[in-house]
């Protein structure tokens, strides 16, 4: 082997070749272990409310989210913004879901950090999708999502809720 082949081996372009074969698997394993993670819950958890959300995501491999929502909890509505980060999918779309919370003792749990997996596709007005998102506090959200635009996705996201 010579010192040029030597060279080319250790460049930045044959670590940008790993990654790039490695990062379908590593997002693959994350996924698994976060749905994973959730469906195991699925025994343990119990109903405390219902939530609706309203965003616009868009994502390119990475993606990113921003809306808000309602909150139904012990006979009060709470509003609160949603925004967040994550990897997977491809295109623009306004989500709108409807769904669950599960255990959710006390409002101020609910605010925080959230990590969700997601799996959906939106082709005009033609949609289907779904998601958990779970806290550090335990609190589930399962929701059922409609999109609009085109989008394909697939992967996680870290979410962040605020109380308004």
């Amino acid at each position: 082997m010579d010192r040029q082949t030597v060279i080319r081996l250790g460049s930045k372009r044959d670590g940008s070749r790993v990654w790039r074969r490695l990062y379908p698997l590593t997002i693959l394993s994350a996924l698994l272990l976060l749905i994973g993670g959730l469906a195991t819950a699925d025994e343990q958890l119990t109903k405390s409310g219902t939530v609706s959300i309203e965003q616009v995501q868009i994502a390119w491999i990475g993606s990113a989210n921003l809306g808000g929502g309602t909150l139904q909890f012990n006979g009060q509505t709470y509003k609160f913004t949603i925004g967040g980060l994550g990897v997977g999918g491809f295109g623009i779309s306004k989500l709108t879901a409807t769904g669950e919370v599960y255990n959710l003792n006390d409002i101020a749990y609910f605010p925080g950090a959230y990590v969700q997996g997601r799996w959906g596709f939106a082709l005009g007005d033609m949609s289907k999708g779904e998601l958990w998102i779970r806290n550090d506090s335990g609190v589930y959200l399962h929701l059922k999502a409609q999109r609009e635009g085109l989008a394909l996705s697939l992967g996680g996201d870290a979410l962040y809720v605020n109380m308004d």
